[in-house]
């Protein structure tokens, strides 16, 4: 199940919800296939101004994409190409959404999971 959670500007996110969830949602069914589609959480977290900074100076101009994959993306022969992908679909959905000035501030972490650790509902997730 991939799941993301997106820090943005408050200013950036407020209004572009429905386009932002519906572009990342296409981002990560266009890298892993439609059959992941209705797997994709998308966690939207708005950050009040001033409280985003880089170089020690508030800025409007980042995001921050935490997405959590199973480990074994990893481990995989495609793994560079497949992570590479990721990364870059998921500054491009941002950007498109919440506009290109974002791109060189926009940084996705993929977290890997084992299956072991990952629970659905409270039963582990297979």
């Amino acid at each position: 199940m991939p799941h993301l959670t997106v820090h943005l500007p408050e200013n950036r996110l407020t209004g572009n919800e429905p386009m932002l969830v519906t572009a990342l949602t296409d981002a990560i069914a266009d890298v892993y296939g439609e059959w992941a589609r209705d797997l994709v959480n998308v966690r939207l977290a708005g950050v009040p101004a001033g409280r985003f900074a880089q170089g020690g100076k508030a800025v409007d101009t980042v995001a921050s994409v935490a997405l959590g994959v199973r480990a074994g993306v990893f481990d995989r022969p495609d793994a560079a190409r497949i992570t590479a992908r990721l990364g870059a679909a998921l500054t491009d959905a941002i950007t498109r959404v919440v506009g290109d000035d974002v791109r060189a501030g926009t940084m996705v972490e993929l977290v890997a999971s084992p299956p072991e650790r990952t629970f659905v509902g409270g039963a582990l997730a297979v």
